[in-house]
């Protein structure tokens, strides 16, 4: 049955019709007026949007400006528009925002016609503009779309009213450089300088059409988009990028069918914080420079202290990229040996480590209490009883081992005695004249074991502590061609028990030996006849002007290296001994800039005259007759190091440390070796010595050094004579005849 409506009934239902437009309209228009107003939340004021706030990761660079690495919550460094690459704007307004260039924040033609594409193709795409999605990136409260469909409408709202603010702010250029320094790639990377590093080892502007497609197809999302995980969708969604490109005039057909053959061609190079070169480095420095703006009073302009995972700090330090990756390699090279040799030596013995090893059980109960499992055992309220039965639980553990990490099925607590076997290693090397660090090897590997041995770690430094003995005798007028007669000298100190240092029969060289034969070959007991005439303070006061900060009591045996230092300290400290007397305080930090590149700190290095300029030049020749014919002579015969180097070896009590600090005209390296506890340790001094747990390691260092023609590091030059002349004989043949000389002369004065 037909209904005809009549004309007052068409007129009533196309009033009704328009006042249901009417009110969505008004409804609308009072939302956005709520909204403007900050009725639904505050929305960014004028100073917010002219200072848009986005994490930063702040980055550390060597001195040859490559990245060491980056502190960060979010791992994100920004970049300017001129520094991307043309593929990535084309790439990003092609597949996301084809109106961008000519819309004013919100494109209402997409925002109108999205529904139906949606509806009609089956697709799901969103309306939101560039803009609109930097105002959700910067200014977004928690970062996540709203579920609640009220609440995200509203989210929308504001979106929209601050994506037009923010076109009223900036320009095209500008927005388009903050969403792409602010957008996430994955995988904890933000922005586009980030993500061409991480996934494809390059820059925003080197990055080409089809690498930008790669990157511009993730941001639908990061995870089901990602080229590593789901590499066919990727290449898939970079070829509907490439087609869009197409579409807008980017790239021609032929070009795209060209991008479309190539391969993801993917170069991952993720970055965290213990990946990478020098993460024992990073790790300190951290900590360093916080506690250096902290003691500078140095604050944002807002009076807040800087954040180095948030505020893009820029350090600059004094480390050599390739010089730092050569220590490194050196250590792995020979620590790999020295462990084979390690765990030889303990397997031919019976295992009872309790009678072996002083304090032995005492030592396993400490590394127990100390490591993570035990204290998430006690978080979770077990008993002791029910964490030593856990302990004695096999479990799957993953161990460090110098062939690559393991996993295996073990005890816990045969966990802890694996680990007290590794021996750890440190390394340090320095220029003598800037005091600039060149490599900093904290230890054996980060992810395991993060004590850092160079500047936290004290050890007894031994034989490497002689040098400070001879130079306060050379001050004294000693020369190194005097001879002494290498017997036991016992000294005697009110208040002390008598003194006089243990000398094995293999290490001793009977007869009269000259001081420079003396610390070639590091007897004990000259080296204590020279304390005895000495005195313990002179040496202690030169110990303090070389830099050594940790306590060093004034006793006799220190002339032997009863006191512990750094390997930090000790290495600065023989750096006086090339540069002229004058020590130079190791310094890693040369300056601090802001996320804008203002210098907000530069580092000044101190310095002071430790020793006379003669003194320091005899003590080179010294030291390079521990090389030449001393405890050093392996760094000849085996590792062919010929040209001028002198250094000393050092070896404590039981064999628990191994020292060895090299010098070269250029280039005070330091060098330890020793386990996590003194108590386990090579039981005989031919593998215990420094000679051989620490030595190697720097002829290994030195020879990449020396192959790198690039660094500058010269290797036949020798050190540099004081400027006037030498006032002590070297040459002992003609120190013999002056003493010759002499005593005729004091025997015709006595007759």
């Amino acid at each position: 049955m037909d209904v005809k409506l009549s004309q007052q009934d068409i007129k009533r239902y196309n009033w009704y019709i328009w006042r249901f437009f009417i009110a969505c309209f008004a409804f609308v228009i009072i939302l956005i007026t709520l909204t403007t107003f900050g009725v639904f939340g505050t929305l960014p004021s004028l100073h917010e949007l002219e200072n848009p706030k986005s994490d930063q990761a702040s980055v550390v660079y060597s001195s040859d400006k490559q990245i060491l690495g980056k502190y960060y919550v979010k791992n994100r460094s920004n970049v300017t528009y001129n520094q991307i690459s043309k593929d990535v704007i084309n790439a990003l307004v092609a597949k996301e925002d084809n109106h961008f260039f000519t819309h004013s924040g919100v494109d209402f033609w997409r925002t109108f016609t999205i529904i139906p594409y949606n509806l009609l193709l089956f697709k799901k795409q969103g309306a939101s503009t560039i803009t609109q999605q930097l105002a959700f990136n910067l200014f977004s409260d928690t970062n996540k779309r709203a579920r609640n469909p009220v609440k995200r409408v509203i989210q929308k709202l504001k979106e929209l009213i601050t994506a037009i603010r923010i076109e009223k702010h900036y320009t095209k250029e500008e927005i388009i450089t903050m969403y792409l320094n602010t957008v996430d790639f994955g995988a904890n990377t933000f922005g586009i300088k980030s993500a061409a590093q991480t996934y494809f080892n390059t820059t925003p502007a080197k990055l080409t059409a089809d690498q930008a497609a790669v990157l511009i197809q993730m941001l639908t999302s990061t995870t089901r988009n990602s080229p590593i995980r789901h590499p066919d969708r990727a290449k898939a969604n970079r070829d509907f990028v490439l087609n869009r490109m197409v579409s807008e005039g980017y790239l021609s057909e032929g070009q795209a069918a060209e991008y479309k053959a190539k391969p993801l061609g993917i170069n991952y190079h993720p970055v965290n914080h213990t990946e990478g070169p020098a993460p024992y480095f990073r790790d300190f420095l951290k900590r360093a420079v916080r506690r250096l703006l902290d003691k500078n009073s140095i604050y944002k302009s807002d009076g807040t202290p800087y954040d180095l995972d948030s505020d893009g700090l820029q350090i600059y330090t004094t480390i050599d990229y390739a010089m730092q990756q050569y220590a490194e390699d050196a250590q792995r090279q020979y620590m790999r040996t020295l462990q084979a040799q390690f765990n030889a030596h303990w397997k031919k013995r019976d295992h009872n480590y309790a009678k072996e090893i002083h304090n032995y059980q005492l030592l396993i109960d400490s590394g127990m209490r100390h490591c993570d499992r035990y204290k998430e055992l006690k978080l979770e309220g077990k008993s002791e009883e029910e964490i030593q039965q856990n302990f004695n639980t096999p479990d799957n553990i993953n161990l460090f081992t110098w062939h690559g990490d393991i996993d295996t099925l073990m005890r816990p607590i045969d966990s802890i005695v694996y680990c007290k076997f590794l021996l750890r290693n440190s390394l340090m090397s320095m220029d003598p004249t800037t005091g600039y660090v060149k490599a900093w090897v904290g230890g054996i590997n980060f992810e395991h074991f993060q004590t850092d041995q160079i500047y936290r770690g004290t050890r007894q430094v031994g034989s490497t502590a002689k040098p400070f003995t001879y130079a306060v005798a050379i001050e004294n007028a000693y020369s190194p061609c005097m001879q002494v007669n290498n017997v036991p000298d016992t000294i005697y100190t009110p208040g002390s028990p008598p003194w006089c240092p243990h000398s094995g029969p293999t290490e001793t060289i009977h007869g009269m030996l000259t001081l420079r034969e003396a610390l070639a070959h590091s007897q004990n007991w000259i080296t204590a006849h020279i304390m005895k005439e000495l005195t313990p303070i002179p040496v202690v006061d030169l110990i303090k002007r070389m830099g050594v900060t940790s306590f060093v009591p004034a006793y006799p045996s220190i002339c032997i290296g009863s006191f512990d230092a750094s390997v930090f300290d000790m290495t600065g400290a023989y750096s006086a001994f090339v540069n002229h007397g004058v020590w130079t305080e190791p310094n890693y930090l040369v300056k601090i800039e802001d996320k804008n590149g203002n210098i907000i700190y530069t580092n000044h290095v101190k310095r002071k005259q430790a020793m006379s300029e003669q003194t320091a030049y005899v003590m080179t020749y010294m030291l390079k007759g521990v090389i030449e014919i001393g405890t050093g002579q392996r760094l000849r015969w085996t590792y062919n190091l010929t040209n001028p180097i002198g250094g000393k070896t050092g070896t404590t009590n039981d064999n628990s440390d191994g020292w060895f600090i090299g010098i070269t005209p250029q280039l005070v390296t330091g060098i330890w070796t020793g386990c996590e506890d003194r108590d386990i340790h090579f039981r005989t001094q031919s593998l215990g010595e420094g000679a051989n747990s620490a030595l190697p390691i720097f002829a290994l260092y030195m020879k990449k050094v020396y192959a790198d023609g690039q660094l500058g590091i010269k290797k036949n030059v020798d050190f540099t004579p004081p400027k006037d002349p030498l006032t002590i004989t070297l040459d002992c043949n003609a120190y013999s005849q002056q003493q010759k000389g002499t005593n005729e002369v004091d025997k015709k004065l006595s007759f």
